[in-house]
């Protein structure tokens, strides 16, 4: 009996050991020294102060990358089978490799037996498969669910192999792939849009979840476990500002060490001493969505053609954005598949003036067009927080009314995505063209919000998609920006700068790197960052 015990200790002690077979990527030995501090104080006095980064955030309700596209943290607390480096390419993540067999549609990827959970539990296979299962599920609402819906079978080969089968080719699958892997054992049989879990996040990545302070900070501690490493800086702070005046001004003061702010609050920090300003390009434009759900627009869908005329985008850029921009007419101008060759709706009032009238509009006593007794006009909705949304949609309702359309600015304490008449909304993706493509203009797909709908355009992103042709994807890309011109989802008016305010203590950050939507994609570089 005692020999048998002694083997199952023995037994037991090598299994702690070899668990997930980690390794230290770092490649730093183990401290062997015995020697200990006389006393906890004195330990205590021969560590370092932690560096802390406290960055300037809006307010997060959960961190949910599986559902929520956009969140500057899920960067730091999660990690996706693949990322992107700083040229945007696709590069291994949690999968060291993978394979692709045509005959089948099938991606095989071969994971890391390295990585734990940030509570110690080893990410195997099974995490995957639940994860993208769970996007996948109607009941759950993801709007990533799009980027998966041609995935019909998912096999868990072994703890560290896993394959997904395609029903037809999508040539940014690997893009997709960078989506956040979720912990099973944590998140089975619960509740995808209101968990506990996603306000007290556990992710493989390079930072932890600390505290959570609703309403006020969200404090990460680096992850010393990390399999590529750990990051330099000790702590990040998400402290919540929502408002842009009050980061340039807690900034300014020091409360904060890096934040994105408006062009106008951005200015004020050029050449300042201690403030390094970065302006960076990135894929988001803004524009004006027309909610088709709303009755107005089936009545009205005609003028639209008329808003598009009436805004002068240069204007904006140069006296809102302080030229930090430039103006759109399409959703794929910082991408290689874009068009040029398509109506831009360059300004011109006159024009716009000619569609009214040619709808059978005539000008009104009050200086607006009518049309059946009705008033020519409609409420743009912007979302609180943002200053150069604010300040564009108010622009933007200026140059409408100046033609004779009665457009106003209402900035709601919550969006109605469903209700509203129009809002100033903001899209773009620096990865594949597919993505903020398919899922934005496809009919019913998870990011419409504006219940846009044609079959053309259907058709061509999913032929784009379909092919990894460049020629191919190119003719359907093509197609499908003619036709968005033609029967416009958007009035859409400009692409914004990412304009990135730091302390001159903070070193490390990407110039090059085109940002995403919200300037999203700053910390892809996180762990190589440092603080003086």
């Amino acid at each position: 009996m005692k020999k048998l015990l002694s083997l199952l200790l023995a037994l037991t002690m090598l299994l702690s050991l070899c668990a997930c077979a980690k390794t230290e990527s770092s490649g730093e030995t183990a401290n062997t020294s015995t020697q200990e501090p006389a006393s906890a104080q004195e330990a205590a006095s021969t560590d370092p102060e932690p560096s802390t980064l406290v960055y300037g955030s809006g307010d997060y309700t959960r961190i949910n990358p599986a559902m929520d596209e956009h969140g500057e943290i899920n960067l730091l607390i999660f990690d996706g089978l693949t990322a992107h480096d700083g040229e945007n390419n696709v590069v291994p993540g949690l999968a060291e490799s993978w394979d692709f067999d045509e005959e089948t549609n099938t991606y095989t990827f071969h994971l890391r037996s390295d990585v734990t959970w940030h509570d110690g539990e080893c990410f195997t296979a099974n995490d995957v498969k639940f994860t993208i299962e769970a996007i996948m599920g109607p009941d759950n609402g993801s709007e990533n669910a799009p980027n998966f819906e041609d995935v019909e079978e998912i096999t868990v080969e072994d703890d560290y192999t896993v394959s997904f089968r395609l029903c037809a080719p999508n040539a940014a699958f690997l893009d997709y792939m960078t989506m956040a892997i979720l912990p099973q054992h944590l998140l089975e049989g619960e509740d995808f849009q209101t968990s506990d879990f996603f306000r007290n996040p556990i992710g493989t990545g390079a930072y932890k979840l600390a505290s959570w302070d609703v309403g006020q900070s969200i404090v990460l501690e680096k992850n010393e476990s990390y399999f590529k490493g750990a990051a330099n800086i000790d702590r990040i702070i998400f402290k919540i500002v929502p408002d842009d005046n009050a980061q340039a001004m807690q900034l300014e003061s020091g409360e904060l060490d890096l934040a994105l702010l408006d062009p106008k609050n951005a200015q004020q920090f050029q050449g300042k001493d201690g403030f390094a300003c970065y302006d960076l390009k990135t894929s988001d434009y803004r524009g004006i969505l027309f909610n088709f759900w709303n009755d107005y627009w089936s009545e009205n869908k005609d003028i639209i053609p008329a808003v598009c005329y009436a805004i002068d985008r240069q204007a904006i850029v140069d006296a809102v954005l302080l030229g930090q921009g430039l103006p759109a007419y399409g959703p794929l101008q910082r991408n290689i598949y874009n068009n040029e060759n398509v109506e831009h709706y360059d300004y011109n009032p006159e024009k716009a003036k000619s569609v009214l009238e040619s709808a059978g509009c005539t000008m009104g006593s009050n200086g607006y067009y009518e049309r059946n007794g009705e008033e020519i006009g409609f409420v743009i909705s912007v979302m609180a927080g943002e200053q150069d949304r604010i300040d564009i949609a108010q622009a933007a309702a200026q140059q409408l009314r100046d033609v004779g359309i009665h457009c106003t600015v209402d900035i709601p304490a919550k969006m109605d995505w469903g209700g509203q008449q129009a809002c100033l909304i903001g899209w773009g993706s620096p990865f594949d063209a597919d993505d903020h493509t398919y899922k934005v203009f496809g009919t019913d797909k998870g990011a419409n919000y504006s219940g846009y709908s044609n079959e053309k355009v259907d058709e061509y992103l999913t032929k784009a998609r379909e092919s990894s042709d460049p020629a191919i994807r190119k003719e359907y890309y093509d197609l499908f920006q003619q036709e968005l011109a033609n029967d416009p989802a958007y009035a859409f008016i400009c692409y914004i700068d990412a304009n990135y305010v730091a302390s001159s203590r903070l070193h490390g950050i990407s110039t090059d790197t085109v940002m995403g939507h919200h300037g999203v994609g700053i910390f892809w570089n996180v762990r190589e960052w440092t603080l003086d």
